[in-house]
């Protein structure tokens, strides 16, 4: 069995192939981070049939590289950052950040000492789980802007507008206001900018609920029958385990 570790950087990968049994450094290769490259990583790779890939922070820096190996069927390893920290400072006796060939071979070795974690091709609880986290910016984005606008209209009139603002309250608390000022009359225009951008993260929540429903119903999952479990609830639930590959909830 070879190992071959990957250290991945924004643009370049840096791969080293070791022999599991003794250690042997196979050889190095750098590429450029691109399709055309990977190929070419490939190729070289093409030498030792019976392979396993040992990525550096498989879920950062070389995660689209992971999921293409994947495509390929390939055996992919995450190699934590902290284990091949400790693997380069045994071999070189300090803390300093190695070469690029060096840490990749620092990821062959820890995988080699079981230091990893298998990669696993994404499934439609990874789709579930970046429209949870869409979700999450888009509703954060919402309160802010309410916020605004709740500020807006209590400089504007008496008293503000009602807790529980809407489009539509917010309309009816601007209708028939008259602005006596400079400042008053911007205020109200962009009151009434900030009401068509609520208006607007209002539809894309209902269109990422639609997305999320039609992914559960491909999931399969049944959490929806549960008494008040709707489909934000059961997509977040259904967040896939980094540990495996897609827990089956059900």
């Amino acid at each position: 069995m070879i190992v071959i570790g990957i250290d991945p950087h924004k643009s370049t990968h840096t791969a080293t192939a070791l022999e599991s049994t003794t250690n042997a450094d196979l050889g190095s290769l750098r590429i450029d981070a691109s399709i055309a490259e990977y190929k070419r990583l490939i190729g070289w790779a093409k030498a030792w049939p019976d392979r396993t890939w040992a990525i550096e922070n498989a879920d950062g820096l070389g995660h689209h590289l992971a999921l293409w190996l994947l495509a390929l069927g390939e055996v992919v390893l995450d190699i934590p950052t902290t284990a091949t920290a400790r693997v380069r400072e045994l071999s070189r006796g300090g803390r300093r950040k190695n070469d690029r060939i060096d840490a990749a071979a620092a990821a062959s070795v820890a995988a080699l000492q079981g230091d990893a974690r298998q990669v696993y091709p994404e499934t439609v609880t990874d789709s579930l789980a970046l429209l949870d986290e869409r979700r999450v910016n888009l509703s954060h984005s919402r309160t802010r802007v309410v916020n605004q606008l709740h500020a807006l209209l209590r400089e504007l009139m008496a008293g503000g507008a009602p807790r529980s603002l809407t489009p539509v309250s917010a309309i009816a608390a601007l209708r028939g206001f008259r602005p006596r000022t400079g400042s008053d009359r911007v205020r109200a225009e962009l009151a009434k900018e900030l009401i068509a951008d609520v208006r607007r993260f209002d539809e894309q929540l209902v269109a990422n609920r639609k997305k999320m429903t039609a992914l559960l119903d491909e999931h399969g999952t049944r959490l929806r029958e549960i008494d008040g479990v709707g489909p934000v609830l059961a997509a977040r639930v259904c967040r896939p385990s980094r540990n495996s590959p897609g827990v089956a909830v059900t």
